[in-house]
């Protein structure tokens, strides 16, 4: 747990030492990466901080859908979806509503996935641009693109202002199942829920718009992808592990961007390249 407390969710280390141009030498770079063990804690903390998924199924032969389009049997659909993290072992709660269509996919035989990613609340302070970070080496390199004045015209904020395949996505494979509950568990789990989902209380179990009921998703397989493959961990992860994580675990670290100032390039290190 001490190591999980250096490495912060890292993509990997960078030595302290190293010469600004070993960015482009990967063998003078020295980069450890993670277990995957402490790619299932990282993975616990995006599931428990993490107010999105998208749930894919597949449309069935047969159906109790209304209305399909032909030709849709064995095509896939992944749509977003309120997750929460309400119970131990790593199994996702979600709150179901009984007409939509992932859950009409599953009661008709479905499989189902659920993927998340780490968006960072924060953008970074210092980007990891190849070319900004030579630029003080190679001045010709300093000439801005047409791309980047092209957004700043466009009067759009960015709203990706970090690299997206440095940072650590997963995807849970399992099934759905019911929870039952009496009317501890059920408050304790409208309580956990609405505590991430304020607005979900209007479809809470009983509501008089859907028809609802609380979900786990029994989880059988874990892939993962933390950043980028030469400093972080890509690969399935041991479903054991994943369910042993503790949440004095993944309190215990920190992810890329939870906190402002944070060097998108050398995440855990304070020195820049």
């Amino acid at each position: 747990m001490k190591l999980l407390n250096t490495i912060a969710g890292i993509s990997g280390v960078v030595g302290a030492t190293q010469s600004p141009l070993s960015i482009l030498d990967n063998s003078v770079v020295s980069y450890r990466i993670p277990t995957s063990y402490e790619s299932a804690v990282m993975g616990r903390r995006i599931l428990a901080l993490t107010k999105l998924a998208t749930l894919s199924t597949v449309f069935p032969q047969t159906t109790s859908q209304d209305i399909r389009p032909s030709g849709m049997e064995g095509q896939p659909v992944g749509l977003m979806d309120y997750v929460a993290d309400c119970e131990e072992g790593g199994n996702p709660t979600i709150l179901a509503i009984k007409i939509g269509t992932t859950f009409r996919n599953v009661r008709d035989g479905s499989n189902i996935t659920l993927s998340m990613r780490w968006a960072p609340p924060y953008p970074p302070a210092t980007r990891m641009s190849f070319l900004s970070r030579l630029s003080a080496y190679l001045p010709f390199l300093s000439r801005r693109s047409s791309d980047d004045v092209d957004r700043e015209h466009s009067g759009l904020p960015d709203t990706v202002p970090y690299s997206a395949a440095n940072l650590p996505r997963f995807s849970l494979f399992g099934y759905l199942e019911k929870i039952e509950t009496d009317d501890e568990k059920a408050n304790n789990l409208t309580a956990c829920y609405t505590a991430k989902h304020p607005d979900a209380r209007y479809w809470l179990p009983g509501n008089h718009i859907h028809q609802s009921e609380w979900v786990r998703m029994i989880v059988t397989h874990v892939y993962w992808i933390g950043g980028f493959g030469d400093r972080a961990y890509i690969g399935w992860i041991p479903v054991d592990e994943w369910k042993e994580v503790t949440k004095e675990d993944w309190e215990a670290i920190e992810l890329p961007g939870e906190r402002k100032g944070w060097n998108e390039w050398n995440i855990g290190q304070s020195e820049d390249l």
